[in-house]
């Protein structure tokens, strides 16, 4: 009996030790901490999601979901490196370890999730294929393109829902498959290629690119579901930071905190709701998680105050008063709450 409560005592003790040790950071946290610079993938050119300012620093929503990494790992928005990558290197770039993750609306499918060279970690945008043409082609439905030349991104996963869509109306089609963006906007633009083929938000950005947009529509139908992920190279401890960073800024939606009224908020935290106080107390559940997973102690708190919540930054970049003139409401990306996908996960 002697034995046994022995053995009940020391496995207690271990479970003890093991409950209160910290998760160390892995890799590339320890690179991304030790270089005090974070590098994240941008598309080149997606007005409104990310497009170099007059300084040549990448502005937009997802430009955004770089700044709020670095300001939750390392504090401060402004030591995310943005780099504009073409969609195919992108990936490249992040397998070959050049670069710790990417924000360029790339979507999650099976197989490329099972690739062991990234890890696709939070959906920040619901999406969908659709088709762009110039107006003086005459048609206003995407049925009507039988025959019709397309501009496809190689390597996505356009040319396959392109061809899965065809051949289920049995019509006709040419693809023009120009690995280079700009190459195949100049393609499209001058009438090379009867319709330009992308996810309907891209086509929305690239729209606005030609020389004047007003000769360009998009067709009604959307073919595709792209669930469009932040990307990371594996890593335990960065997926989770990343993951959570993105749950503080929908759980900041859920209570109407923005980076304009969060020091308020902190201010007068005793008086804030539960949920609050786990997010933005100090000794709050986002405490804890900093211990755990090598984070600065007010990691939440940097991510709303520097970068903003969910529907700060998507009004900010797509929304009504933006050229998008998006309602968050209208779209998948919705709160939860109001009918939409962006379902926050509890801070606790």
């Amino acid at each position: 009996m002697s034995n046994i409560k022995t053995l009940l005592s020391v496995a207690a003790a271990v479970t003890a030790v093991s409950v209160a040790t910290p998760v160390f950071a892995g890799p590339v946290m320890d690179e991304i901490i030790a270089n005090d610079s974070l590098v994240c993938l941008v598309s080149p050119t997606a007005p409104g999601f990310s497009v170099p300012d007059s300084t040549g620093i990448f502005q937009g929503f997802n430009a955004d979901f770089c700044r709020m990494a670095a300001a939750a790992i390392l504090g401060d928005a402004a030591k995310a490196d943005i780099r504009g990558v073409g969609f195919s290197d992108s990936m490249k770039t992040i397998v070959a370890g050049e670069a710790h993750m990417g924000a360029r609306s790339i979507t999650k499918t099976g197989t490329r999730d099972a690739d062991e060279g990234m890890a696709f970690v939070a959906t920040n945008f619901f999406d969908g294929q659709g088709f762009m043409v110039s107006r003086s082609l005459g048609v206003t439905s995407a049925t009507e393109l039988n025959g019709a030349s397309v501009c496809a991104e190689d390597g996505s996963t356009t040319l396959l829902n392109i061809a899965d869509w065809f051949g289920a109306k049995n019509m006709n089609y040419r693809v023009e498959n120009i690995a280079d963006k700009t190459a195949r906007l100049e393609a499209f633009f001058s009438g090379k290629c009867d319709v330009y083929a992308s996810d309907v938000t891209a086509l929305s950005a690239d729209r606005q690119l030609a020389p004047t947009p007003s000769d360009f529509m998009i067709l009604p139908e959307v073919i595709s579901n792209e669930p469009l992920t932040l990307v990371a190279r594996p890593d335990q401890a960065f997926e989770a930071a990343l993951f959570w960073s993105f749950q503080v800024m929908l759980n900041a939606d859920s209570y109407d905190i923005t980076s304009s009224n969060i020091d308020g908020i902190v201010a007068d935290i005793d008086n804030q709701p539960p949920a609050v106080q786990r997010m933005f107390g100090a000794d709050g559940a986002t405490t804890d998680m900093a211990a755990k997973l090598g984070l600065p102690t007010d990691w939440a708190y940097q991510v709303i105050k520097q970068v903003g919540s969910y529907g700060e930054v998507f009004d900010r970049h797509l929304g009504e008063a933006t050229p998008f003139g998006l309602n968050r409401a209208t779209t998948p990306n919705a709160h939860a709450a109001d009918g939409g996908l962006m379902y926050p996960y509890p801070i606790r």
